[in-house]
């Protein structure tokens, strides 16, 4: 049986003055205000931990993708010689990295950068598209005239996704249980850098 709270009086007559209201208003907004600095000290923490696990997520599917990934494209026909994890490149005048590449598969004809996102977007993608360019402006400063190719890989790849991953000239690489497998839709040509 529930108990029926008590009501308190209003206060009224000689008790209720114009300080006192306003005394009340600013209680209220001082804790309003130690509230509002709480809420966004847990919402930057949990933030930061989601974003955070983001990462080792994104770690992880670049670990899934590494091991085949070689492979996988041999199987097409490329014969990649090399592959590397998290290449940089940069001008060595200048301490700035221009780019990062999750991986980076080399043969003696042509070089494919792979960008590996948990679940790519179309920001993911143009970004690519800018890497691409500045390690064809590299190899050109450096009279390497392979062909450049780029890829996108990812755990999840919405249908949207893979469309614009493809028409970006991007070979698409999707996470299938314990292996990738390399997505060429019949016609696709991949676009040279």
């Amino acid at each position: 049986m529930a108990v029926a709270a008590k009501k308190r009086p209003i206060p009224t007559g000689e008790g209720l003055t114009y300080e006192k209201v306003w005394a009340m208003f600013q209680e209220t907004d001082r804790k309003m205000k130690e509230y509002a600095e709480q809420w966004e000290k847990q919402h930057n923490e949990t933030e930061r931990i989601v974003g955070k696990l983001g990462n080792r997520f994104g770690e992880l599917v670049e670990h899934l993708v590494a091991p085949n990934i070689k492979k996988k494209f041999n199987e097409l026909g490329f014969c990649f010689t090399k592959s590397a994890m998290d290449v940089e490149i940069s001008d060595p005048h200048n301490p700035k990295t221009d780019a990062e590449v999750d991986i980076l598969l080399e043969n003696g004809d042509i070089a494919i950068a792979v960008e590996v996102k948990s679940k790519p977007n179309n920001k993911d993608i143009n970004d690519h598209v800018k890497r691409m360019e500045i390690l064809r402006r590299h190899a050109d400063d450096k009279q390497d005239k392979r062909r450049y190719q780029g890829a996108i890989a990812g755990a999840i790849i919405t249908r949207a996704a893979r469309d614009y991953i493809l028409k970006k000239g991007f070979y698409v690489i999707e996470q299938t249980g314990d292996t990738v497998q390399i997505n060429i839709p019949q016609g696709f040509k991949a676009r040279e850098w």
